[in-house]
């Protein structure tokens, strides 16, 4: 039997894992591309059954609660709207109205209580002239493998907040009143060509792609420095009130 166990420091909301990270961890168990829907809020430090089907398709359950799925994805390359530099992504940093109200400071992500080295620290903002956010970012050797290169779920994990940030400022969450209103991560479908090492300066870009109801949906982008993509993901984000507790989320249907 597989069993996956989500450590402490990959948590997005307290006490819950970060929807990207646990998506990258769960897709390791599916050959290529994948698109992972997460059912429950993911556990931290306890470990979850993973049971592989003959289709290639994948659960994962805690006890008899089903917290995530992964199929195959046949989605070719996802087309990114444009790029942006090194110094537009730098301009553009931390411009977010979400970060005057952070609703998950301590996220793994895109917490701004996460000291350098523990946390990514990809905080995007919106890029002048283009309906994009962007965000620096220079991995830390804590993230990447015994080659030097960044693990794939990290670049999940990289993938997920910036494209949440968009769709939320896109959908006027945070306008007015505040942010009384969370998002939380429901599926995501990732493709990686490549992975940045440690030490890369890269973008992460993000872009706003709709609303229905309760959902959102974005596309997310990581950009090595020569604006060369390395990887690139779509998100379904489900809206809940704020604060949001563990129990808040359940999957996209």
């Amino acid at each position: 039997m597989n069993v996956l166990t989500i450590p402490s420091r990959f948590n997005g909301p307290a006490g819950v894992g970060n929807g990207g990270y646990v998506c990258g961890r769960i897709a390791a168990y599916v050959d290529g591309p994948a698109t992972v829907t997460l059912r429950r809020p993911p556990p931290l430090d306890t470990p979850m059954e993973v049971e592989r089907d003959g289709d290639g398709s994948v659960r994962v359950r805690h006890g008899r609660t089903l917290i995530g799925e992964a199929t195959p994805s046949p989605a070719g390359p996802l087309e990114i709207p444009a790029t942006v530099s090194l110094a537009e992504a730098d301009a553009a940093a931390r411009g977010a109205r979400y970060f005057a109200d952070p609703v998950f400071p301590d996220c793994f992500v895109c917490g701004m209580n996460r000291p350098p080295g523990d946390g990514l620290r990809i905080f995007p903002g919106p890029v002048k002239g283009l309906a994009l956010w962007a965000a620096p970012w220079t991995p830390d050797r804590s993230v990447a493998d015994s080659g030097g290169r960044v693990r794939a779920e990290v670049v999940w994990a990289a993938l997920d907040c910036p494209s949440g940030i968009a769709a939320a400022e896109a959908a006027g969450l945070g306008d007015g009143a505040g942010w009384d209103t969370a998002i939380l991560l429901g599926r995501m479908t990732a493709t990686l060509a490549a992975s940045p090492a440690a030490g890369d300066q890269c973008q992460l870009i993000a872009w706003p792609a709709g609303r229905d109801g309760r959902k959102l949906t974005a596309g997310s982008a990581l950009l090595a420095r020569d604006g060369t993509v390395l990887a690139a993901a779509s998100t379904v984000w489900l809206t809940v009130p704020r604060p949001a507790t563990a129990a808040a989320v359940a999957g996209a249907s």
